[in-house]
């Protein structure tokens, strides 16, 4: 059977500098300083003085606050892109592909307490789920149109859409926006300039996220330094920490 994939190697549109392992430092920095602003000042310094409560600060400083919340929070939107472009990187290089998606699904569990606690401000709430089950579904999603596509381009349609219903129906972090943004970046992986212009139209609801690609298109196809479940367990775990830290100081 005749590949589906271009034979010649990887191009890049900048100076293959980053190796993943960088990628992934500026996916979880970017990441903290988005849950930062979300846990620390919005739900934390801005909603204490909405709500009047005692541990509410001034007018001046919640205004302040605000203003501070708003640039963390466009720093923040690099983040995603870059783990959905390594999601895509990994589903291609790992040695089990079911092993990967298991490991997903166990953080996305693991991590449900403390993102509900964080963003939700209860114990288990099932309205919203965290991005890990975004990346899962994402996975998922590419396994079965590759299958599909290794038979026949066209049927990879139907996996394609029921991926991005799923993410719809299923109300993750990014939903069925973030499916899309997965699905380009996979059917673009060895056309840089392509994948950067259909990230950039898929990422419209978030524009700054569309920075992310600048590190993305910087990467040298190397692994790096491997800190697999440092990586995995921080999500978790910065979480915990950033509710715990502002039920101290607040109260909520």
């Amino acid at each position: 059977m005749k590949s589906i994939y271009p034979s010649s190697s990887r191009t890049s549109l900048l100076p293959p500098l980053l190796s993943s392992g960088a990628l992934k430092w500026i996916a979880l920095i970017t990441m903290l300083i988005d849950h930062i602003g979300a846990v620390i000042l919005e739900k934390g310094v801005i909603a204490a003085y909405n709500l009047q409560l005692p541990t509410a600060a001034s007018y001046e400083t919640s205004l302040l606050v605000s203003q501070i919340d708003s640039i963390l929070r466009k720093i923040g939107r690099i983040s995603f892109p870059i783990f959905c472009f390594l999601l895509v990187e990994g589903f291609f290089h790992t040695s089990s592909k079911k092993k990967y998606a298991a490991r997903l699904f166990f953080f996305a569990l693991l991590t449900e307490i403390p993102f509900d606690l964080a963003f939700r401000g209860s114990f288990l709430e099932t309205s919203y789920q965290n991005v890990l089950f975004t990346l899962l579904f994402g996975f998922f999603t590419i396994w079965a149109v590759d299958r599909c596509r290794q038979k026949h381009p066209l049927l990879a349609v139907l996996p394609a859409a029921l991926g991005i219903l799923a993410g719809y129906f299923f109300h993750a972090d990014n939903d069925w926006k973030g499916i899309v943004l997965i699905l380009l970046l996979y059917l673009f992986y060895y056309y840089p300039l392509e994948k950067t212009i259909a990230g950039c139209l898929a990422l419209l609801w978030e524009p700054f996220a569309c920075l992310a690609f600048l590190p993305i298109n910087l990467y040298n196809q190397q692994k790096g330094k491997s800190l697999k479940y440092f990586f995995y367990l921080f999500y978790p775990l910065h979480l915990l920490v950033l509710f715990l830290i502002r039920y101290y100081l607040f109260g909520i």
